[in-house]
Order: structure tokens, then C-alpha cells, then sequence
């Protein structure tokens, strides 16, 4: 699963240094096996039996027969489910979930006849209760039917509604479904925990104006009585509930078939299918690739792309069925941009990463999560490195795992995994079993061709590793200390001539040591040197070490192209060298290690590592910078310094920080055409450069940005802009109530996903209040504007200068509607939440923001850990603040002017 706003709102291209796999802000009541205090009580009155919040593992479900009729009408649907059980345990009560749904005429089908249960209910846990009055036999089969009945619901979870507006100005209706993490029991009666496996065989009644679409292929379909049809799906292969995905509607589709067979097809609303070709490309290529990469065939027939118009997170993996936002799978050439071209592409490479990690092999529970959402991510980045090389994407922690064990050695071992442990669940020790000692005669067999090439010429070479010779690597051990400990390390380096000694220690904004106190990794450094381009390789497995370079140097540079997981601090005369080197000949690192080194310096800042005026003075080399990733780092660093100020009522200071920033960039802004033209990273930096610079004011870009917008609006909004500069433009065009109104009609009429998307995102940063205040309203409403779209409206509204308050007003006002629109516990709370607060630095605010949510409930909110990361950030901030902007001011009043400008 893609989780979306957080990545799709955010204004800064990070190094994608810290790959953040659980951030969900979850309610700390749902840990596993927590026992209830009391006897839980059915909704009857009577005691219900089971008293934890996983279920127990006396029965586990074999296969589902589902019949789901919708009615999209009334907004409700009926169903019936027949599941068949395999009984581990004597007992006289089936255990399962159903959430907000009547539950009817429940019967069993057993070895002596068909006879009723009894149906007990307990909302807290979602939990039903079967009751038999005789014993269910362990070793023996068993069928219990029942039908159900509910609302379709009106959040972005479980079976739900959703419309879209066709091109006529006509409302039509949908109903799709999102069950990641535990919203299937919202839909159907079902074992809804990833770890019981079961097949599916599905049936749907819709009227003749629909079509239905499910996971696996339609047989056939049958007329019903009173003009109805139901299509009656293949069986699915063994999968978890949170996979199963079906949805009634009109959309209309296009197909291609892949080299290995599967036919992949592209569902949208009939106005946009034109938009579908690129992702359709997309698909294919990319469905090959995974299935040679692999080794092992994609196992279903067909894979379907749905893009719905009402869908919260990025994007879902359903096995057969991964459904998308509209912005994550339509794509215009005329009027998307580079940029949205790499999100489609990374988003369909996630989604069918997961039809292998995640859907074929699966994690036991959800504390593992990051075995589906680490391994789609790096597959994402490894499948698109090579099928769009031209896109240029980054990495993140398990491409250190990759490059420590030779990409061919952890190929095999990924393969072996995927292979030993297909249709079943696993915790993270298989993993590392699996990439640990791949050689070993006795495994040889799992791999295939391609593995026994690889051990054959690796006997040949000496030495058995990259970082070692001899002995295998534990892989495991290393691994458990990345995913078990929290955090990441901070390794400290310090060149002493040719020693350089090493220490470690984890990485915290904190002043309390227990914090900090017992952490150990192993971590696999690289590092180059001034003196050797080669990349030198070393296991750090103690809190300090030595290692001994052939000469001495004038610099060394660790975590070279930042492959690896861990911020490195170059105590002594380490920065000072680096600086040096920045200033005077900063090409002699790949701008991944100038990215890196611009991103360290500033987060030392924040630990108290660094003075704030030596990553100043690294700041200063970025004025012959041309390259996007460092480029858009600068700006990462430097932007959120003035974001603080605009919240402080400090505007003398803030404007001297944006005046610093627009003239360290000066040189490169000048030097951009508004045009498309050039590679798909200049095109991603010219948007980025010429967006910043008319937000900030700078008079070149906002001539330029107004005499294009008055002649596309002249021009009733038929004058195609370059696309590249459509954000810019836009952001200039919104400060007039005329242009606002303007880009708002425009918005309500276009069907162009990431036009709209352009348009709303600068609509949001507009300094006229009273249109900021309408937007949020109207996005809550759901009507004008979507409600998917409310949080990064917000979000962007919370950033916008004229807006954080107004933002923060809006989030108090209507939380209770919110948490129960996007529910309780969701990642887009959290988005919220984070989103609204983060940039808070005074006492005053964090009183206020404690206020607030300390005056929930634990019903509404108030033990949801985002809110303590709330708290902690704003104190964060205040104490970054504080120690900090006396430095910043005497700098700024020295060195304004430094800046160097190159000879155009």
C-alpha cells in the first residue's frame, strides 16, 4: 500500500535517508493479545467467550463462497458467505469478525446435518461469536453460512461509496473496496488478520448499467429476476482478507497482454480512459520484469488497475485488482508534468511489488509490516532503475542490505524467500534466513539456474564477501540490529593522519541519555577519500573502532551515493575539509554525496553536533550547484528555517533568511527557460526553482508568471502552458480574487488529474483568507471539491504563510468530523495532525496545541501516539529556536552579499 499524502503534499524532495514504514497514528489501546480488564460482555447481555483482541487459532477458515449484492440506491448492500472451516481444537464456538453489519440466519453444515447458531456480538474487538450446542470435532471440516447486511460505508474503508462527475455535469455512482488494515470485516463475516489464508470464490448482483470487477477473472454471468445479473468470479489462489478487492461501476477499460500472458488492463470513468496509455506502458513493462527478476511466474491470470475517484491513500495492492487515486494513474502528455510521470511509474511499481512481497508471501501480523512496505518500496526503486533509467530515483535501507551483499547474492536470496515461503506468512527471521549462507550445498537446489551460476564462480574468487573473506555473514545478526532497535545510528569520524577513528550511537533530538544509552549497530560503511576514488568497504560491529588508511588525505567522504542507512558526523577538521572541498571543487563528489553532506550538517544542527553557522557556511557552496538532488536538498534544509519565523512574527529576520535563499539560488533560477524541455531531472528541478522563486517574490519570475497568466486567462484557459511552469504561474495568478475565481472554475471543470491537482495545490496557498477558509469548507462538504482532497488542503492551507491559523482553527472545529470520516488511528489523521502543528516553535502554541488535544477522549483521539510526536516536534522546534536564531542573525547580518555568482 502507497500511504500517500504525506509524500504526495510534501513541498521538499528529501534524501530519501529515513525510509518511515509505520508512522500510522494508531490508537496505543489495539496491541496484540491485550487482555480486556474485565469479563467482555456480548450486546445481548450474555458473557462473550474470548476475551482478546487476535483471535484464537482453534479454527481457521479454508475457503469463502461470497455472494455481495450492492445497491447503489439505497446505499446499502445484503450478502450471504459460506466459509469452510478446518477445526485445530475441540470447540463449541467459531470466533470472527463482523463490524457494523447485521449478521442473520447463521447456520452450520456439519458431518450429522444443518442446524443453527447462536450469534453473540462484541463491538469493542469487532469480534461475532457462532455458538454451537454441541462440541465441533478437531480434525473435522465443517461449513457455517450466514448472511449479512449494511450500510455502504461513508468513509474511504471497507465496501463504500464513492462518485464522480462526468463531463456533462452528471453525479453517477460506486462502490469499491479498501480492507488494508482491518476493514474486510466491515464489508463481509471473515478471519480478518493477515496469517488466516483462505480462498476466495466471489459472486456479485448488479444491475445491466454496471459492470463488476474482482480479483480474479469473470466466468460467466447469469440473468436474475427483476432485470438483475450476477457475475460469478474465478476461484483465487490461498490469500489474506486485505486482499480481496471487488468493485461495482461504469467504468470502461483498455487491455495488452504481457510476454509472460497476464492480461493487464486499465480501468477509469469513461472521460478518462484517454488518460491510461502511460500507465498501461508502465504496467506491462514493469509486470515482466518483476516476473524475470523473481523467478517465479506471476500466478494469476489477468492484473486489473483501477483508478477510483474517491480513494484516501496512494494507491492498494489487492491481489489482481490494485486500485490507485486518480492522480497516481492518469496521465495526460500534454498538460502532466516530468514529475508526474516518475510518481505513476513509482506507484504502479509498489503496487505490483506487493503481488510478490506482500500477497504471495505475506507477514504473520501487522508488526511486520515492514517486510511488505520495505520490500515493495526498494522494488520500486531497483524495477524502475532499470526499466525507466531515465527517471533517476534514489534509495533507501535495504538497498544497503544489496550493495553489502553483492545485488546478485541478495537477488537469490530474495528469490529463495519468495519461493520457500509462497501462500504463507512469515516474520522477518525468514527473511534473513533466507539471504544468509546462499551457498551452502544443501539449498543449492531453490534457487534455480540462476543461483547455481552465481555459487559456481563465486568458489572460483577468493574471499567470500566484499567485507570479509572467510566466513559467511550472519545476515540476521546484522538485520536485527536495524529492525528491532529503533532509530538509526550517527557515526562520528575523526582523521587523525592516516587513523581514523570511528564511534557510533544513536541518533535523537533529546537531551535524556537513557534514550540513547544501549543502542549497538552493525553498520556496513563505505567511505572514499581524497586520495582513491575506489570505494572502500567496513563493518562498524562496536560502539568504537580504527581503521587505517594507506596515506594520509585531505578529506574522507562515508556513505558514499548515501547507500546506506546512518548519518555520519566528521569530527576535528573533518567539516572544515569538506567545506574546503565544497568551495572549491565540489563536483569531485556525485551529487548523492553532496545531497548527503547538505542533509547531515543541518540535522547535527538540530542535535547540537554543529554550530548552525558552520552548515551555513556549506550552504554557500550551493551557488554553483546545478544538480536536482542537492539542489532540492538546499532547499529542504534552508526553507523550514524561514518556515519557523513566518510563525513567530518575525519578519525583518524571516525576510532577510527568504532574501539569502533567493539570492543563493539566483544564478540557476536565471538560467531556466520557461519551457518542457531537457532530461526528466532538469524538468523536475526548473519547476521546483521557478515555483520557489515567485512565492518568494523574486520580481524577474513574477513578471514573467504574470504576463503568462494573463494571456492564458485571456485566452479563456485554452493557451496550453508548459507544464513545467504551470505551478508557478498559478501560484502568481492566485492573489487576486479575479485569478482565484478563474483557476476555480477551471479546477470544477477540468478532467485532467494532475492539472487539477496544480491548480488546487496553488489555490491553497493563496494569501486571500476568506478563499482559503471556503476551500477547507467545501472540501469537508464534498461536493464542490472532494473530501479525499480535504487533508492536503489543509496541510497546504497550514503552510501557507496567510493560512497556518486559519488551518489550525479548521482541524479544532471539525476534528470530530474528520476522525470519523478518515478514522480513528489512520495515516491521514496522523498527516493531519503532523501537517497542521509541525511548524510551531513558541510556548504559546504548544500551550494551546496541549490544550486542545488533551481535551479529547481516549474515543476521540487523545492516546493517538501522533500527538505526543506532535507535542515533541513543536518542543523541538522551540528549542531549536531558541539556541538558534541569535546565531542565525549575526550570521546573516555578516555574510549577506558572500554568495558568489558565477559569469552567465
Amino acid at each position: 500500500m502507497e500511504t500517500g499524502p504525506a509524500e504526495r503534499m510534501s513541498t521538499m524532495l528529501a534524501a530519501p535517508l529515513l525510509l518511515l514504514l509505520l508512522v500510522s497514528c494508531h490508537p496505543s489501546s489495539g496491541a496484540p493479545n491485550q487482555s480486556s480488564k474485565e469479563v467482555p460482555i456480548s450486546t445481548n447481555g450474555q458473557p462473550f467467550p474470548w476475551d482478546l483482541m487476535r483471535l484464537p487459532r482453534s479454527v481457521s477458515p479454508l475457503h469463502y463462497d461470497l455472494t455481495i449484492h450492492p445497491n447503489l440506491t439505497s446505499l446499502t448492500f445484503t450478502g450471504v458467505v459460506r466459509i469452510q472451516l478446518e477445526v485445530h481444537e475441540h470447540t463449541r464456538t467459531v470466533i470472527l469478525h463482523a463490524k457494523q453489519m447485521e449478521v442473520s440466519n447463521v447456520i452450520i453444515l456439519a458431518p450429522e446435518g444443518v442446524r443453527p447458531l447462536q450469534v453473540l456480538e462484541y463491538p469493542r474487538f469487532h469480534q461475532i461469536a457462532l455458538v454451537s450446542d454441541s462440541w465441533l470435532i478437531k480434525g473435522r471440516k465443517y461449513e457455517v453460512q450466514m448472511e449479512f447486511a449494511a450500510n455502504l460505508s461513508d468513509s474511504y474503508h471497507g465496501f463504500y461509496k464513492s462518485s464522480y462527475r462526468t463531463s456533462s455535469g452528471e453525479i453517477r455512482l460506486m462502490a469499491s473496496t479498501q480492507f488494508e488494515a482491518t476493514f474486510a470485516r466491515g464489508a463481509f463475516p471473515c478471519f480478518d488478520e493477515p496469517a488466516f489464508k483462505a480462498n476466495f470464490t466471489i459472486q456479485i448482483i448488479r444491475e445491466p448499467r454496471h459492470i463488476a470487477i474482482s480479483n480474479m477473472p469473470k466466468l460467466k454471468t447469469v440473468d436474475l429476476p427483476g432485470g438483475l445479473l450476477e457475475d460469478y468470479f474465478d476461484t483465487t489462489v490461498k490469500m489474506s482478507t486485505y486482499l480481496v478487492a471487488y468493485i461495482v461501476s461504469d467504468f470502461v477499460s483498455v487491455s495488452r497482454t504481457t510476454q509472460h500472458g497476464v492480461k493487464i488492463s486499465i480501468y477509469a470513468v469513461p472521460d478518462k480512459i484517454d488518460q491510461t496509455t502511460f500507465a498501461l506502458d508502465a504496467a506491462v513493462k514493469l509486470l515482466d520484469f518483476y516476473d524475470d527478476y523473481f523467478d517465479i511466474p506471476y500466478p494469476l491470470p489477468k492484473q486489473d488497475l483501477a483508478a477510483i475517484p474517491d480513494f484516501q491513500s496512494g494507491a492498494m495492492e489487492n491481489w489482481g485488482l490494485t486500485t490507485y487515486r486518480e492522480t497516481g494513474l492518469l496521465f495526460d502528455p500534454k498538460r502532466s508534468s516530468a514529475s508526474d510521470k516518475m510518481g505513476i511509474a513509482k506507484v504502479i511499481a509498489h503496487e505490483l511489488a506487493h503481488q510478490w512481497f506482500g500477497n504471495l508471501v505475506t507477514m504473520e501480523w501487522w508488526n511486520d509490516l515492514w517486510l511488505n512496505e520495505g520490500f515493495a518500496k526498494f522494488m520500486e526503486y531497483i524495477s524502475l532503475d532499470i526499466t525507466y533509467p531515465e527517471l533517476q530515483v534514489g534509495a533507501c535501507i535495504l538497498n544497503m542490505l544489496r550493495d553489502f551483499l553483492t545485488p546478485e547474492a541478495f537477488e537469490i536470496g530474495i528469490i529463495r524467500y519468495l519461493k520457500r515461503y509462497s501462500y504463507q506468512n512469515t516474520v522477518n527471521s525468514h527473511l534473513w534466513e533466507s539471504l544468509t549462507d546462499i551457498c551452502n550445498s544443501g539449498v543449492l537446489d531453490e534457487g534455480g539456474k540462476k543461483h547455481k551460476e552465481f555459487c559456481s564462480k563465486r568458489n572460483l574468487q577468493s574471499g567470500a564477501s566484499k567485507w570479509f573473506s572467510g566466513d559467511e555473514l550472519d545476515v540476521r545478526a546484522i538485520m536485527d540490529t536495524w529492525t528491532l532497535q529503533e532509530g538509526f545510528p550517527l557515526v562520528t569520524v575523526e582523521v587523525r593522519g592516516r587513523e581514523v577513528r570511528l564511534s557510533q550511537e544513536r541518533y535523537l533530538k533529546t537531551d535524556d541519555p537513557s534514550l540513547t544509552e544501549g543502542f549497538l549497530w552493525q553498520i556496513p560503511l563505505t567511505y572514499i577519500t581524497s586520495a582513491s576514488n575506489t570505494v572502500h568497504r567496513f563493518l562498524l560491529k562496536t560502539r568504537t573502532d580504527v581503521l587505517y588508511l594507506p596515506e594520509e588525505v585531505d578529506w574522507v567522504k562515508f556513505n558514499v551515493d548515501m547507500c546506506g542507512y546512518y548519518m555520519v558526523h566528521y569530527a576535528g577538521d573533518g567539516w572544515n575539509s569538506i567545506i574546503k572541498l565544497l568551495h572549491h571543487n565540489h563536483t569531485a563528489l556525485s551529487s548523492n554525496d553532496r545531497a548527503s553532506l547538505i542533509h547531515n550538517i543541518f540535522q547535527l544542527v538540530s542535535v547540537g553536533k554543529v554550530r548552525l553557522d558552520t552548515a551555513l557556511e556549506l550552504s554557500l557552496y550551493l551557488s554553483k550547484e546545478t544538480e536536482v538532488m542537492p539542489v532540492t536538498q538546499g532547499f529542504g534544509e534552508l526553507v523550514p528555517l524561514y518556515k519557523l519565523m513566518e510563525k513567530r512574527d518575525m519578519a525583518a529576520l524571516e525576510n532577510q533568511m527568504k532574501g539569502f535563499i533567493v539570492d543563493l539560488f539566483r544564478d540557476l533560477i536565471d538560467r531556466q527557460e520557461w519551457t518542457d524541455s531537457g532530461s526528466v531531472s532538469q524538468r523536475v528541478l526548473r519547476s521546483y526553482l521557478l515555483t520557489f522563486a515567485c512565492v518568494r517574490n523574486y520580481s524577474p519570475c513574477v513578471t514573467k508568471a504574470q504576463q503568462l497568466f494573463k494571456k492564458w486567462k485571456d485566452s479563456d484557459g485554452s493557451l496550453s502552458l508548459p507544464v513545467d511552469v504551470t505551478t508557478a504561474v498559478f501560484m502568481v495568478g492566485v492573489r487576486t480574487p479575479e485569478g482565484w475565481d478563474f483557476m476555480f472554475e477551471k479546477y470544477h471543470q477540468s478532467l485532467q488529474m494532475s492539472f487539477r491537482s496544480r491548480l488546487k495545490s496553488a489555490m491553497a496557498f493563496s494569501p486571500l483568507q476568506d478563499k482559503l477558509q471556503w476551500m477547507m469548507e467545501q472540501s469537508l462538504h464534498g461536493q464542490v471539491m472532494k473530501t479525499q482532497d480535504l487533508p492536503d488542503v489543509v496541510v497546504v492551507i497550514a503552510r501557507n504563510p496567510h493560512g497556518y491559523k486559519l488551518a489550525w482553527d479548521f482541524l479544532r472545529s471539525n476534528w470530530h468530523t474528520m476522525i470519523k470520516k478518515f478514522d480513528l488511528g489512520s495515516n491521514t489523521i496522523s498527516y493531519l495532525v503532523n501537517g497542521v502543528t509541525n511548524q510551531y516553535s513558541t510556548r504559546e502554541m504548544l500551550s494551546e496545541v496541549k490544550s486542545f488535544f488533551g481535551s479529547l477522549t481516549e474515543e476521540t483521539g487523545s492516546e493517538m501516539r501522533c500527538i505526543q510526536q506532535a507535542y515533541e516536534t513543536i518542543e523541538d522546534n522551540i528549542r531549536w529556536t531558541d539556541s538558534n536564531l541569535p546565531l542565525l542573525q549575526n550570521w546573516l547580518n555578516k555574510h549577506m552579499g558572500r554568495v558568489v555568482h558565477e559569469d552567465l
